[in-house]
């Protein structure tokens, strides 16, 4: 007969000794009501564990909702903070997910100054995300980045931005060697949605690989 998942049982989990104990308890919080899953989740953000952390993290994406107030405060105490760059990473995730766009300016300074594509890749997400229209520049200086996965994140945030500066800066991806990137473009571009982008989305109606094409199809029949 399997236990009752309660508040008290998950707090015991959180608090136990054995890693996977405490593993177990993060992600049974997806089981209770959201705003006492709020409280406790107060605890496995401070774990010393590095992967009871990430866990935990990555559910504020959801549950910040009920205080972005204080998950703002949190996140970024994990973003600016933490030792580990993947639980960076998930508070990039989070801050964009919430759209707390007062976390734009320590997003920009840990993007400068980080040495991991990871927490990088979060960033340029989490900024498309949250809409900011100052992330702009930011973002152009992603599309210059040596990795592919970087300037493909940037692509889509641009789209999201949905500022039509960005469509002489993405042109150039109409012929770049990675098809997924061009694929990625058509999506960004048909956001954006301007005359000028509809041309670029005509011509990658003739690209070579077939989901480019079909993709390029389908936007401009939208």
């Amino acid at each position: 007969m399997e236990t009752t998942v309660t508040p008290d049982l998950i707090q015991q989990l959180l608090i136990s000794e054995e890693l996977g104990d405490r593993l177990r308890g993060v992600n049974q919080l997806r089981q209770i009501e959201p705003a006492i899953a709020f409280e406790l989740i107060q605890t496995p953000i401070k774990d010393k564990n590095t992967r009871v952390r990430y866990a935990a993290v990555s559910q504020m994406s959801s549950l910040g909702e009920q205080n972005l107030t204080m998950s703002a405060e949190i996140l970024r105490d994990c973003l600016l903070n933490d030792p580990e760059f993947d639980v960076q990473a998930a508070a990039a995730d989070a801050l964009g997910a919430l759209k707390i766009t007062q976390a734009f300016d320590d997003l920009e300074e840990l993007y400068k100054n980080t040495p991991e594509w990871l927490v990088k890749v979060s960033i340029v997400a989490a900024i498309g995300e949250m809409g900011e229209p100052k992330a702009f520049f930011l973002l152009q200086d992603a599309l210059k980045s040596d990795n592919e996965l970087i300037q493909t994140m940037a692509i889509s945030a641009l789209g999201e931005l949905g500022n039509l500066e960005a469509i002489p800066l993405l042109k150039p991806f109409a012929v770049h060697s990675d098809w997924q990137m061009r694929y990625r473009l058509v999506q960004a571009l048909h956001r954006l949605g301007s005359s000028e982008a509809k041309q670029i989305i005509t011509e990658l109606t003739k690209d070579e690989v077939e989901q480019v094409a079909q993709e390029a199809k389908l936007a401009l029949n939208s």
